[in-house]
């Protein structure tokens, strides 16, 4: 689970970098805007926000993944719990895609 580490890793640098945003509302208006490039949801999120995210991801084209506990993603981002985030920067977000496919977190990758 080497890879795990360096995702929540590259989760703190880019949030530390102010290129992502977390929490339902903020994570909503960052795709709706159309600055999103990849939205991660915690695996612990209920039914209906995954549900909520899957569909929204789908229309808007933005990659979205399953990954995480909520705690482990609020860790990564200096913050208590983290249900959803969305990255704002290509480059953390093509380098997470990477790792997040070797690793095998669960993928729902909207095209």
């Amino acid at each position: 689970m080497v890879n795990s580490k360096k995702l929540l890793s590259l989760i703190g640098l880019a949030t530390r970098a102010r290129k992502a945003v977390s929490g339902e509302f903020s994570t909503e208006k960052s795709v709706k805007s159309g600055r999103s490039r990849m939205v991660i949801v915690s695996e612990e999120a209920s039914d209906n926000t995954k549900k909520m995210f899957t569909n929204m991801c789908a229309h808007y084209k933005v990659p979205i993944y399953l990954f995480g506990t909520k705690d482990e993603l609020g860790h990564a981002m200096g913050q208590e719990f983290r249900a959803s985030l969305s990255v704002e920067d290509a480059g953390f977000a093509k380098s997470m895609a990477a790792l997040m496919n070797v690793n095998g977190g669960s993928l729902n990758e909207s095209k």
